[in-house]
């Protein structure tokens, strides 16, 4: 299970880069999972804006209301992880929502909408097929969800499930990692080497400790107000990877033992994170994480 705990953490990693606004020149045209015309088809009495393509992970729309969509895909390694990570989708919704068999889609599908009183509004379609999980979740904004938008999103789910295989996650390759930066942070015997898109990739071994380099485009300004933010982690100026590169170490929120450098270049921020579950050598050890950094700094 440590492996799937993993896996949620990373997501809430590349949910939170995916919060960093993104200017409207830069905001993404198409989504690969579904075209718009097809998301007019599915959901007709619904208009959506497509505002990001997170680099072939999947896709946030914006309704004309307020509401947010969101398609994310999950690629495993195998059929068998894939059913794994799927049940604990399924019991995660379950205990937000009642959930309900949903046929046609792929191998397996659930659904459901939270109740009237909850705090936060949803209606989610979680679907497994071969290697890849499909959710689609839809957040109301001002408004309950209503139950009757759960067949126009599992129409939605229908087709963007046949689309799963153009997502850009990839397994055994990464052009800003490779095993040599696991040398003193993670296990090489059970290494795993994931590209997760575009601009991302990770690595991990058994014990799930896990080196992530997320790579976005970004304002210098945008940088520098992040280099000057309060949060519940100690900083430190890195000036030999550019006066905009920064550490952060010692969290008291989130995992403590984790270290983060953000080094950035021709309008491009790369951040480097070692994540170890349990403290370990090179917990909240920037000095160390440097070295993966510089590398990294001169590819951007």
């Amino acid at each position: 299970m440590r492996i799937i705990d993993r896996l949620f953490s990373c997501l809430v990693l590349f949910l939170g880069i995916a919060a960093v606004p993104v200017p409207p020149a830069l905001a993404a045209e198409t989504c690969p999972f579904i075209s718009a015309q097809e998301l007019a088809g599915a959901m007709p009495a619904l208009k959506w804006s497509l505002i990001s393509n997170q680099d072939g992970r999947g896709c946030i729309y914006q309704g004309g209301r307020g509401d947010t969509m969101m398609l994310t895909v999950f690629r495993n390694p195998d059929k068998d992880r894939a059913k794994e990570l799927y049940a604990t989708f399924v019991k995660t919704l379950g205990e937000r929502m009642p959930l309900s068999a949903v046929s046609g889609i792929g191998d397996e599908g659930q659904g459901g909408t939270t109740a009237a009183g909850a705090q936060r509004q949803e209606t989610s379609v979680v679907a497994l097929s071969g290697d890849y999980i499909l959710q689609i979740s839809v957040y109301p904004t001002g408004r309950r969800a209503d139950e009757a938008l759960l067949g126009p999103l599992t129409q939605v789910a229908r087709v963007a499930i046949g689309k799963v295989s153009k997502t850009s996650e990839r397994f055994g390759d990464c052009e800003w990692l490779t095993e040599a930066d696991a040398d003193g942070f993670l296990d090489k015997s059970t290494l795993m080497v994931q590209r997760t898109g575009a601009g991302s990739c990770m690595m991990f071994d058994r014990e799930a400790n896990t080196m992530i380099v997320a790579v976005i485009a970004m304002s210098r300004d945008t940088v520098i107000n992040m280099m000057k933010r309060t949060d519940p982690c100690k900083h430190v100026a890195i000036p030999e990877l550019g006066s905009e590169a920064f550490g952060e170490h010692s969290c008291t929120k989130g995992n403590g033992n984790a270290v983060n450098i953000y080094v950035w270049k021709n309008g491009r921020q790369a951040s480097i994170l070692f994540a170890p579950v349990k403290p370990h050598p090179e917990s909240g050890s920037v000095e160390r994480l440097k070295a993966v950094a510089a590398r990294v700094y001169g590819k951007l």
